[in-house]
């Protein structure tokens, strides 16, 4: 299944990605007589998204196709997750551009606030702090389950989807000293994700997606998930003994490649079979 959150009736609703078009969650309880989660981020827990997907295939798309809406203005997914996790360097040739050493131990993680997020088409703000702003495509995971030490082996059963991110950093600001990694981090509008979530089902095999970052139309660098430094099983299992896991947690797995980004570009988050998450930006420095 693919869920997204769109703007409807001036509010921000869940919505089932379908053939047919967007299908608001509230518009299925409507004619359904259903009382599904109208929120995506309350819709993301497990025991609330595996049976939502199997009623809706169920129903049949012909039986849906009046509830569809059509060129519709896209949220993030939701805008307050518990925790958004950050892996840097999580491939060795990202590294390499920053004259630095890829982690080989353990991950090199970090946290965000919420108060970063922006959805599809938003802009990036480049602060009035730092003259060296970097984007980067990133694959985001979802957790649908509370968890807390997970073994890899069981990692993939607590996922609830993938989406395609762009996280930012004021990289001027994290190279004048590697521990103001989290104001280098925590700008306004320094991390967009959506516009779809695909749940764990529609991904074959995790490892075999391409992430990209592209600015402007041209790919700056793109990469394979198989050559992520610590693999998806392998963040989830290592950050969920550190801390419980909830439902709508979010751990952005790494960027193939960071690009310098400047007032008037346009960048975006390529993965296949995703999506395309995009956004344009702004320098402060030049209103």
């Amino acid at each position: 299944m693919r869920l997204a959150t769109i703007q409807l009736n001036g509010k921000e609703t869940a919505a089932v990605v379908a053939a047919v078009g967007m299908i608001p969650v509230e518009a299925i309880n409507k004619e359904f007589g259903q009382q599904w989660p109208t929120e995506l981020f309350n819709l993301l827990p497990l025991e609330q998204l595996e049976p939502f997907k199997e009623w809706f295939a169920e129903q049949g798309e012909e039986t849906l196709d009046k509830l569809a809406v059509h060129d519709v203005e896209f949220g993030p997914l939701y805008r307050h997750p518990r925790k958004i996790w950050g892996i840097g360097l999580n491939y060795v040739e990202h590294a390499a551009d920053l004259s630095e050493v890829s982690p080989n131990t353990e991950p090199a993680s970090f946290m965000k606030p919420d108060t970063t997020i922006i959805g599809p088409g938003d802009t990036i703000q480049v602060p009035l702090q730092s003259e060296r702003t970097t984007a980067e495509s990133e694959l985001g995971i979802v957790i649908g389950k509370m968890c807390k030490d997970v073994e890899e082996q069981d990692a993939l059963s607590v996922i609830a989807g993938y989406t395609t991110i762009i996280d930012m950093t004021a990289e001027d600001i994290l190279q004048k000293n590697p521990r103001y990694l989290t104001r280098a981090k925590s700008f306004d509008t320094f991390f967009s994700f959506g516009p779809q979530l695909l749940t764990a089902d529609e991904v074959e095999d995790v490892l075999d997606l391409k992430v990209a970052t592209v600015i402007n139309g041209e790919i700056h660098r793109d990469n394979l998930v198989s050559n992520m430094t610590f693999q998806p099983q392998h963040l989830i299992s290592f950050h969920s003994k550190v801390m419980t896991l909830l439902p709508g947690d979010i751990i952005s797995t790494g960027t193939p490649g960071a690009v310098v980004i400047r007032d008037g570009d346009v960048v975006e988050c390529r993965i296949d079979g995703f999506e395309t998450l995009v956004n344009p930006v702004e320098d402060l420095k030049n209103q």
